[in-house]
Formats: C-alpha cells, sequence, structure tokens
C-alpha cells in the first residue's frame, strides 16, 4: 500500500498516464495477417492492441507471433500472411485495466510484466494504453517532487 503523500503525489501525476485511443495503432481481428504486418512494420512498436468491429480489446499481436508463421524450415515466406487473419495468431490472454474499477497499486504491479495494459472503460471499450514508461515517469516525479511536498505538508 502507498504511502498517503506519495499516493497523492503519483495520482497529481496519474491523469497522464492513458495515452489515449486516438493515438495508438491497432488492428481489427478480421484484418488479414498480411495488412497487420505491414502495420507493425511501419509504427516500429513491438506489440498492439487487436479490436473488434465494437472496438473492444480482444487480443494483443506482436511483431513475433506474424514472423513465426512466415518461418518455414527452409525459407523464410509471406504466403501464410494472405490466407490468414489476425485472430489466427493473437494472443487472447492478456492483463488490461479499467481506471475505475483499479487501483494504483495493481496498475503498477501489472507493469511489472507488461510493458502496456490496454484500458477499457464499463463497457470494455478501448480507451487507450497505460504504459510502463508513463509510470515510471510519474516515480521519477516523485522522487524529484517528496522532498518539497513532504516539508510544505509538516510546515502546515
Amino acid at each position: 500500500m502507498f504511502s498517503p503523500s506519495i499516493k497523492h503525489l503519483i495520482q497529481e501525476k496519474s491523469g497522464s498516464f492513458l495515452i489515449p485511443a486516438s493515438r495508438i495503432a491497432f488492428v481489427e481481428e478480421d484484418n488479414p495477417l498480411y495488412h497487420a504486418f505491414l502495420i507493425l512494420t511501419k509504427v516500429k512498436y513491438s506489440k498492439i492492441p487487436v479490436l473488434d468491429k465494437d472496438r473492444k480489446v480482444v487480443g494483443l499481436l506482436s511483431l513475433a507471433m506474424i514472423t513465426d508463421k512466415m518461418l518455414t524450415n527452409e525459407s523464410i515466406t509471406t504466403e501464410p500472411l494472405d490466407n490468414l487473419k489476425v485472430k489466427d495468431v493473437m494472443r487472447t490472454k492478456f492483463d488490461k485495466i479499467n481506471f475505475v474499477q483499479t487501483t494504483l497499486e495493481t496498475q503498477l504491479h501489472l507493469l511489472i510484466n507488461n510493458a502496456f495494459l490496454p484500458v477499457i472503460d464499463d463497457r470494455g471499450v478501448f480507451q487507450g494504453l497505460l504504459t510502463r514508461r508513463e509510470w515510471i515517469k510519474a516515480f521519477n516525479y516523485v522522487v524529484h517532487t517528496y522532498d518539497k511536498h513532504y516539508k510544505a505538508q509538516r510546515i502546515k
């Protein structure tokens, strides 16, 4: 459990944690795998969310998952990408959060093993990503602000 003063400082920054869905590259589960390969190659992310037609997060897709389908014992080929869809290779078991239902501590614990977490609303609609990078930036803010904040609280 965070101390109240640490929690307060983190919450000061928590509004900037979310990278909104409008700024996130994603693919839909019914997209051809070839299309996803092009997207992942162009955006230079290692992994992106997969959405369904209702904009709900249904999976995660990485470049490694796609290239695995391209490898044979003798060569690399893009042929399988023409016949497969994103839903054929995406990972369907993954952590996601709802800000309203998830504590700061839970977010931090989940980010230990995840570079990012898809954020959903109460209907399961994709809202954006919470990234480990944003949490580290908040931690940096706390360690550089804590003494000043703590001293101001003691004076009151």
